[in-house]
């Protein structure tokens, strides 16, 4: 893999259906999986296999038809977890078991009632019964964010020299602030002995509203590996969002990274997920809202007509959306009416604007938004067209 090269690992079918009431089924989570694999995702994390039933199905099903990327299975550091994960994945091409264990104190202490060394050895022994099974492993180290940077290296090394492929560092929580991430991956890449044999993944949740920002500071500082969903959904606040990281590198080119992601897809897949898990996204969602490509400024709809970047810095096309929406409101201005006038079929002159603007603003105020048939309803009333 290039330097330059950041793998894309999307968990939507795995951590993104842990949002409460979203469960998809084994056909569902196919046609999301195919889409996924078109998309130029790296790695499918397609479940948890040994969760239920319908989950080792799922698992199973996706391997048999992903053509090109990675398919993956979450276990916990226990020996039938990783067997049956090893079952789900005989079909995958390129199959991968993703197991892991909690390093924070908090974790050790209170969820397994245990001791540092007590859990490098655990990790060891799943990360080598895993290695029986399949080539590529992936070690998560759960809470990495507020676990110790030292005693994190001491896992990261162990768990190397048994097998591990990839280090997952995640900020389990999303407590961490994006240089406090960025450093601890940093600290890892300097003082881990055999870092070069694997390859560090970030898995940034959302609590703070951090994820993506930590997830592009993990890069910048020598992850090679960003773990995310489409839409950002996930468990509690969320995960990273993949079409941000995405366009962040694609919009950033000075940071010399770049994702084998088709982002003409980045909308399609978008609306797939949500209509597939009943959830709304929020018009405002970064590259694929409702809103991310609308206006309805007067100020900002004269200057995206005048030249579309003048507020724009993505082309929406780019990302799979037809157009920018000029939304016609109260407060927009004579140009939007204008062009969008023009659009149903009225060339408006000056002078016959000013008389149709001061009407459409006695509309305007009466309604959240201005229609085309409203347009035609509002040059009627001004009987400037009979």
């Amino acid at each position: 893999m290039s330097n330059t090269q950041i793998q894309i690992f999307d968990t939507t079918l795995r951590d993104g259906e842990q949002v409460p009431g979203c469960k998809l089924n084994t056909p569902q989570k196919i046609i999301i999986a195919k889409q996924l694999d078109l998309l130029g995702v790296d790695v499918i994390e397609a479940g948890f296999p040994v969760s239920s039933p319908g989950d080792f199905k799922s698992v199973e099903e996706i391997s048999k038809i992903v053509k090109n990327a990675t398919v993956c299975g979450l276990t916990r550091s226990v020996e039938n977890d990783i067997k049956v994960a090893a079952d789900a994945l005989k079909h995958a091409k390129r199959p991968r078991i993703h197991t892991g264990i909690g390093t924070s104190d908090s974790h050790i202490i209170h969820k397994f009632k245990s001791n540092k060394d007590a859990i490098i050895e655990r990790a060891v022994r799943a990360v080598s019964y895993a290695k029986s099974f399949v080539e590529d492993v992936e070690f998560y180290a759960e809470d990495a964010g507020r676990t110790d940077n030292e005693y994190l290296a001491r896992v990261c090394e162990a768990v190397i020299k048994a097998g591990a492929t990839v280090l997952n560092i995640p900020d389990t929580t999303g407590y961490c602030l994006p240089h406090e991430y960025g450093a601890k991956i940093k600290y890892l890449k300097e003082n881990v002995k055999g870092i070069d044999k694997a390859i560090i993944s970030c898995h940034c949740h959302n609590d703070l509203g951090l994820a993506t920002a930590n997830s592009i500071e993990g890069i910048i500082n020598g992850a090679r590996q960003i773990e995310c969903t489409i839409n950002g959904i996930g468990e509690r606040a969320g995960n990273t969002a993949l079409e941000e990281v995405v366009m962040i590198m694609k919009q950033h080119p000075y940071l010399n990274l770049d994702t084998n992601i088709n982002t003409q897809m980045l909308y399609g897949i978008s609306q797939l997920v949500s209509e597939s898990m009943g959830i709304y996204t929020q018009p405002n969602k970064a590259i694929v809202g409702a809103n991310a490509f609308a206006h309805s400024s007067g100020i900002h709809q004269d200057g995206v007509i005048k030249n579309r970047e003048t507020y724009e810095i993505i082309d929406p096309k780019d990302v799979g959306v037809t157009e920018s929406a000029i939304l016609l409101t109260a407060r927009s201005g004579r140009a939007a009416l204008a062009y969008r006038a023009k659009n149903v079929g009225y060339e408006l002159t000056k002078l016959e604007l000013d008389v149709v603007y001061a009407e459409f603003l006695n509309f305007a105020d009466t309604k959240k938004e201005v229609i085309d048939s409203d347009i035609h309803e509002i040059i009627k009333t001004t009987k400037i067209y009979n």
